[in-house]
């Protein structure tokens, strides 16, 4: 075989390689991320919130902002203002939703303002967020009332997106990332008020974790929850305690404190877990539900 025809082989098996790789499912896609647990937060259960990140210089250095929900649940905007924004939440995705949320900001970086990126099933070979953002820049989620950050100036003229933006801003649980712990938020829905506690050391760790205190009557947010179960979502899990219904924000700010360094302390536990700890488990685990 000529020198030629070999390349040409070796590039072939090097581009089929890649489109394995590019549809291959990722089912942690946000692994590494120092924000890992809030971008899965903003994806899967907080209804309208934004925060501000940074692309790498390789890739512009742009500040962009990460939405939990853009308009027609676009992937990307760049908006006439020049301003970026990537969707977390979109109607469809590829088997790796970092490498279609980077694809949606790198189109929106390189379009002319006014542009919307539409989300696709097929994003193609190309970097993931974890290759685009710089992970030194604070990711400062804020968490917001309604959808008014969209800024649709046609909204003030055109009576069909008046509506639209009301219904959406009119859907929205109250919602507010607590400040005491990391990626934690409550919310009131239904008539019920719950802290859901995104947690990314691994789903076995923590619901060892979670048992070890379940056993002690302990998995109760320092006494101002009754723990109902967890999420599983893009590779980590997410408890959920139900409060007193009324239960403001302010009140779960000092428990939780508390109760996360009971947790910590759970979760770097070395001793084996008692009988009781391994009954609960068991119970734990059949209550939970994937969403993603």
């Amino acid at each position: 075989m000529g020198k030629k025809s070999k390349r040409s082989k070796e590039e072939l098996i090097a581009k089929r390689l890649a489109r394995a790789q590019a549809t291959a499912f990722v089912a942690r896609p946000f692994a590494d991320l120092p924000f890992e647990a809030d971008l899965i937060c903003l994806r899967e259960l907080v209804p309208a919130a934004t925060a501000t990140a940074k692309l790498t210089e390789e890739y512009g250095g742009h500040e962009v902002t990460i939405a939990s929900l853009l308009p027609a649940a676009w992937q990307a905007w760049r908006r006439d203002d020049g301003e970026i924004l990537a969707g977390m939440q979109v109607p469809v995705s590829s088997t790796d939703a970092s490498r279609d949320v980077a694809r949606g900001l790198l189109a929106a970086v390189d379009a002319e303002p006014g542009t919307s990126i539409e989300a696709t099933t097929e994003p193609g070979e190309g970097p993931r967020l974890q290759d685009i953002l710089d992970t030194s820049h604070p990711f400062d989620v804020r968490v917001l009332e309604n959808f008014d950050y969209w800024a649709l100036p046609e909204a003030e003229n055109d009576a069909d997106v008046a509506a639209a933006l009301q219904q959406a801003n009119d859907s929205v649980a109250p919602t507010e990332k607590l400040a005491s712990v990391d990626s934690a938020y409550w919310t009131e829905m239904s008539g019920r008020t719950y802290v859901r506690w995104a947690r990314s050391e691994g789903e076995d760790r923590v619901v060892d974790a979670m048992a070890r205190l379940q056993a002690e009557n302990a998995n109760d947010l320092g006494g101002i929850g009754t723990f109902l179960g967890y999420f599983r979502a893009h590779g980590i899990i997410v408890p959920v305690w139900e409060l007193e219904f009324g239960t403001q924000v302010d009140d779960v700010e000092e428990p939780i404190a508390a109760f996360g360094k009971r947790l910590d302390e759970a979760l770097n536990a070395t001793e084996p877990m008692s009988t009781e700890a391994r009954r609960v488990r068991s119970g734990i685990v059949s209550r939970q539900l994937t969403i993603h």
